[in-house]
């Protein structure tokens, strides 16, 4: 039988890569270090106690948590039904999954964003497929009437395994994603402004952050040179972000991170609505430590 949880004790689940002391870590292991140090103080600061936890440990080493937060789980997209398999058995347990395994489930694919947009949220232009290859990405080129896409894995994360090709750089003959994926236009703000990014916890916004990518490169995250700046919305944006938020079909996350563009139209479109397991910059929200805790210790 399961032990009682202990109301005190949140695990933060990570993974061998980004766990200090496991052996090599990612490129941007450095992110799980920065919000561990912001959340640990603020936790004891409101009598938790914060247990960093690999995902695949064994099931008996959860015993006694009350809650696990799904901090920098990120392999998961390249296991992802054991990755759900393994929450769903902590919450069989009692333990409170945050976020639940049915929003995991639902976030992983992001066909989501099909569903956002049916709901009135601005999104980017996707073409989904099952695979592509060069004559699908000139196909594409061609229907949005663009010199150059993105192409994303459709269960994936950070970046990993994303492609983008001009007319003048295409893939080869043989190439192919190899793996269900979307295609959209590739949007210039992204570099010459940036991605805007919007953290929430409990449904409230906690704080922005501007997102540039690295010199010569078009994506934002740490591992390719990217780079954070604060950031605060003006109404419309943040608006549109919080329109994110209310198109969401579920309304009882602890936390999520709304990461939007501008399209050539000035509006933001969300990219991604993250719901699993995001790094919510505590660099740029300060007090990101104790609007979570104290929103874990409400729900306790």
């Amino acid at each position: 039988m399961p032990s009682e949880p202990n109301d005190k004790r949140i695990g933060f689940l990570a993974c061998e890569d980004t766990l200090p002391g496991a052996g090599p870590r990612r490129g941007d292991a450095f992110e799980h270090d920065i919000e561990v140090a912001a959340l640990r103080p603020a936790f004891e600061r409101a009598g938790l106690e914060l247990v960093e936890i690999d995902w695949r440990a064994p099931l008996a080493e959860f015993e006694g948590l009350a809650l696990v937060l799904l901090g920098t789980a990120w392999d998961y997209q390249d296991h992802p039904e054991e990755f759900l398999e393994k929450l769903e058995a902590l919450a069989r347990r009692g333990i409170d999954v945050c976020n639940p395994p049915e929003v995991v489930r639902w976030n992983a694919d992001k066909r989501y964003l099909e569903e956002l947009d049916r709901g009135g949220a601005t999104t980017v232009p996707t073409l989904w497929r099952d695979d592509i290859d060069r004559a699908g990405v000139l196909a594409a080129m061609a229907q949005f009437e663009t010199d150059r896409v993105v192409i994303k894995r459709q269960v994936g994360a950070g970046g990993l395994g994303q492609h983008s090709f001009t007319r003048e750089a295409l893939p080869d003959e043989g190439w192919s994603m190899g793996c269900p994926c979307l295609i959209q236009p590739f949007l210039q703000s992204v570099v010459e402004e940036g991605e805007y990014t919007f953290v929430f916890i409990d449904g409230s916004f906690s704080h922005g952050v501007l997102k540039r990518a690295g010199e010569g490169d078009y994506r934002i995250q740490s591992l390719y040179g990217g780079y954070e700046c604060d950031y605060a919305p003006e109404p419309r944006d943040l608006a549109k972000a919080r329109a994110v938020i209310a198109s969401l079909p579920f309304d009882d996350l602890l936390y999520s991170r709304i990461d939007m563009a501008r399209l050539p139209t000035g509006e933001l479109a969300v990219m991604e609505a993250e719901a699993i397991e995001p790094y919510l910059y505590p660099e740029q929200g300060p007090g990101l430590g104790d609007k979570l805790a104290r929103a874990i210790v409400a729900r306790l």
